[in-house]
Parts: C-alpha cells; structure tokens; sequence
C-alpha cells in the first residue's frame, strides 16, 4: 500500500509576505525617487557632479547622471514591481558605493552616518532577493 502525497492547497489569497514586499517596495521606492529627484532638480546634475568630485567619485560627470538615474527610474520601477530583482540589485550597488564614499566616515548615526543608507542597502538586497511579490505590474516577480 502506497501513502498518496500531499502537496499544500493552491490559495490565491494574498499572503503577508506579499503585502509586506508591497509595502517595503513603495517605500524603498519613494525614497530612491526623491533622492534622484533631488539629484537632477534641486541640486542639479552639474552641483551632483561637483559634489561627487570633491569626494572623490570617478568620473563624476557620468557618474552623477547615471546615480540619478538609477535612483529615479529604479525607484519608479520599485513602485511599480517591474524589475525588482535587477533594479534593487543596483540600488544596493549604490548604497553600498555611498555608504563606502560618503556615510562611514560619519561613524553610524545620523544625520551623515551609515544606518539610513545601510537600510536602503538591506531593503535593496531584499528586493532583489525575494522580488517584488504578488502585487505588482506584469508577471514575473
């Protein structure tokens, strides 16, 4: 006599992993989208560019641009769920370069230190990791 396997019932409830990944992708998300906004509209490309250069960034004229870049379309990306393995893996990239060039330095506090940005690099790596969950646009997470 053979036992028959059991597998888990398919549900297509929501699970709370699902709404936590939601919830961690809009934040994460909105954060890296003000952080470009603010690199392309209020202290510009040019003044990103000059910042980046005097600690030490190469090539900071393309550097400044692409970080931008990278931080407002990624973010916008995160919201949406498109992506989310890819665009958090760069974003982490990036925090973990700014975190390196800018924020030890200032030991781990705020305002300059490390724990926000580390927390942009674990909410990143997450994403990348895990995906962008149930709630999203399109079909592969």
């Amino acid at each position: 006599m053979t036992t028959p396997i059991r597998t888990a019932p398919a549900t297509s409830a929501p699970s709370q992993a699902d709404l936590g990944l939601l919830l961690l992708r809009l934040a994460t998300g909105v954060i890296f989208v003000m952080h470009g906004y603010q690199k392309f509209f209020l202290n510009t490309v040019a003044g990103t560019a000059q910042f980046f250069a005097g600690i030490g960034v190469p090539l900071p004229g393309v550097a400044a641009p692409l970080i931008a870049g990278i931080e407002l379309i990624g973010g916008l990306l995160l919201i949406l769920g498109l992506f989310p393995r890819v665009v958090g893996a760069l974003l982490a990239v990036n925090m973990l370069v700014a975190i390196l060039l800018v924020h030890v330095s200032g030991g781990f506090f705020n305002p300059n230190g490390v724990e926000f940005p580390l927390l942009l690099l674990a909410a990143s790596a997450t994403l990348a990791l895990t995906g962008a969950g149930r709630y999203r646009l399109g079909k592969s997470a």
